[in-house]
């Protein structure tokens, strides 16, 4: 099971269900889960465990579907999504992304700027203006950590 084929069911409820295909996320997990286990099954993990297995693909995948749904609406309004840890990660932004950087960013006084830890990001490309920031977290003990 990969983000692929995770990708492939969301499009299956999306045909079935239109544009009420997001209030679905959780049915899909469910079966993305089943589907995570017959393969984990053929070929387990040393540890044996198939549930640990099953939420770091979870944890990893979460903010990916979330992005993957949300896209097309938010482009269909002129705006953009980027994941934030494109932000995070590279080096050589363009201009665009760097606006949307220093926008984002939290000033501390003579701790510096800091970037807060946000998963997808929805930007005016006009004017770098951020309209939203989506943190998603598979569990309350990770919300609350934060």
């Amino acid at each position: 099971m990969d983000f692929e084929e995770l990708k492939k069911l969301y499009l299956q409820k999306k045909e079935k269900y239109g544009s009420e295909a997001y209030k679905y996320i959780s049915q899909l997990l469910e079966e993305a889960k089943e589907l995570h286990r017959k393969d984990w099954l053929k070929n387990p993990t040393k540890i044996g465990d198939h549930e640990q297995s099953w939420r770091a693909f979870k944890g990893k995948n979460l903010e990916k579907i979330i992005q993957f749904v949300i896209t097309e609406e938010v482009e269909g309004m002129s705006l953009k999504v980027i994941n934030g840890n494109k932000l995070e990660r590279s080096r050589n932004l363009s201009f665009e992304l760097s606006q949307i950087k220093r926008n984002l960013a939290i000033d501390y006084g003579e701790f510096g700027l800091h970037l807060p830890d946000v998963d997808i990001i929805i930007y005016n490309p006009k004017n770098y203006k951020v309209l939203a920031v989506i943190s998603s977290k598979v569990t309350l003990r990770e919300r609350i950590a934060q």
